[in-house]
């Protein structure tokens, strides 16, 4: 099998190996961490995760990541089973369990729990929500920024509201992972996902950025995740002259882009190289290399803050 690499390619870490993993309350060695195969996220894909970094003790964007959690639960009829605070804590004692302060990946995932039977009626899930929390010490490889990641487009869309809604970010990410195998196919590290109309939307693990003269253009957001990590550099761009449009654009606007780049909350913002063998741009990338700058400040900014109070 062909080498490709991935928007969350890490430096590998032997002190994962041992790893604390939450579960329902419990923080167990990776070995011993079970749920049942009764589970309805195992069973049907029914639950809804959130990935988040810890930067020197701090979750970044932690009140941005639970509304989105939050809201994602309530729009299925799940219930969480604790509150914010409730959430904060089980990842205090996760973080201090595994003595984790920085460079820490975290994967939150809730489902509606174990199922009486094996079937899909969620009233049949009623022992209550089951919650685990992996984290991992994960540092992004260094070469992605240099080299940026290729890209293919693929047959896979990004579907309507009314079928799956993309905002939600659920353990159902089968959509995605056909489109990931799709590009990995045409030989590319990623996919490139178009919307139902034909307009480019996202990758199939990120969302998707390119530049055309000094401005910033990224999709409406109708069919894509509503990434944190999008939202702020819509947010830094604003607030520091770069011009930003959410619309949308074809293939044709993305191959003759100056620049591309995937924003994400592992990543952060890895510039793209290629679209379909198509280089893009003259491989020179000052908007990408300023909204990363950018982003880290404001990162270093917000857990100022937070360290601080």
């Amino acid at each position: 099998m062909t080498d490709h690499s991935t928007t969350h390619d890490a430096e590998e870490d032997i002190r994962n190996r041992d790893i604390k993993i939450y579960v329902n309350g419990e923080i167990v060695h990776r070995d011993a961490a079970k749920v049942s195969v009764y589970d309805s996220g195992f069973m049907l894909g029914d639950g809804i995760w959130e990935g988040m970094r810890l930067y020197r003790g701090v979750w970044a964007f932690f009140d941005e990541h639970m509304d989105r959690f939050f809201g994602s639960c309530k729009a299925i009829a799940m219930d969480v089973g604790m509150d914010r605070a409730g959430i904060a804590e089980a990842l205090r004692q996760t973080a201090a369990a595994n003595g984790m302060t920085d460079d820490v990946h975290c994967r939150l995932m809730l489902t509606r729990g174990i199922k009486d039977k094996p079937f899909q009626h969620p009233a049949l899930s009623t022992s209550g929500p089951t919650l685990v929390i992996i984290m991992e010490h994960s540092k992004p490889v260094n070469r992605l920024q240099s080299a940026g990641i290729s890209l293919a487009t693929v047959p896979q869309v990004r579907g309507l509201p009314n079928s799956q809604d993309p905002k939600l970010n659920s353990h159902s990410k089968l959509n995605c992972i056909i489109a990931c195998l799709q590009a990995e196919a045409a030989g590319a590290d990623e996919g490139l996902m178009l919307d139902p109309h034909g307009f480019v939307n996202t990758t199939n693990a990120c969302n998707f950025f390119i530049v055309r003269g000094g401005a910033v253009w990224t999709s409406t957001g109708d069919y894509c995740m509503n990434g944190v990590t999008r939202q702020k550099v819509i947010d830094l761009c604003r607030a520091n002259g770069i011009p930003v449009f959410e619309k949308n654009f074809s293939l044709y606007e993305a191959y003759s882009a100056d620049e591309a780049f995937l924003t994400g909350t592992f990543g952060a913002q890895t510039p793209v190289a290629t679209i379909d063998g198509k280089p893009i741009g003259d491989g020179d990338r000052p908007v990408t290399a300023r909204l990363q700058a950018l982003y880290k400040a404001l990162i270093a900014d917000h857990v100022a803050a937070k360290t601080a109070r």
